[in-house]
């Protein structure tokens, strides 16, 4: 049974941040983690270590630095926070994959994170979009009706991860659903 997974932000995006999959899953079992397995090129790791979450976390990123030159946030939640934040998501009933998205935080949710939500939220209802925000925990579960592409809210929750906010990263219904079932 595996014990965490790691989200790394940014990975073979655009031709940036190249990280061959193999390579990185020989890289951590090389630095003691365990039954590595990753979930499609951008950067989704299951992987077993008896580490805590920073620890893992700080493996992984190591890992990204001093093997492949690439400097990376990697948010690290252990096997019952994700399976638990998974389960909390508030949209069940948004089953296609591009309408539904978790940003997953490196940290909590802030109040200012939330007054940030609020305002996105203001900002794409401004602009006629029907996309919704929920945060629980450290992830803002993103449901837009219209695709990510179009979303204001999408735009402006992202433009904040990328700004380094928390170190944060947005996967898709179906990525989600997927690293579930690879932590067993």
């Amino acid at each position: 049974m595996r014990t965490h997974v790691a989200l790394l932000r940014g990975i073979n995006v655009g031709g940036h941040g190249t990280v061959p999959m193999a390579d990185l899953r020989r890289a951590l079992a090389g630095r003691g983690c365990a039954d590595v397995v990753t979930h499609i090129q951008s950067g989704n790791v299951a992987l077993t270590s008896p580490a805590g979450d920073d620890a893992v976390a700080a493996t992984v990123a190591a890992a990204l630095v001093e093997e492949f030159g690439v400097e990376r946030p990697v948010v690290v939640f252990g096997r019952d926070d994700y399976l638990a934040a998974v389960a909390a998501n508030p949209y069940p009933e948004v089953t296609a994959p591009k309408q539904l998205h978790a940003l997953f935080r490196a940290g909590p949710v802030s109040d200012d994170d939330r007054e940030r939500i609020v305002a996105a939220l203001a900002a794409e209802r401004a602009k006629g979009g029907r996309g919704d925000a929920v945060a629980r925990g450290r992830v803002v579960w993103l449901h837009l009706p219209d695709g990510l592409g179009r979303s204001e809210l999408a735009t402006r929750l992202a433009a904040r991860t990328r700004a380094g906010d928390q170190g944060g990263t947005m996967r898709n219904r179906a990525t989600v659903v997927k690293l579930a079932e690879l932590l067993g």
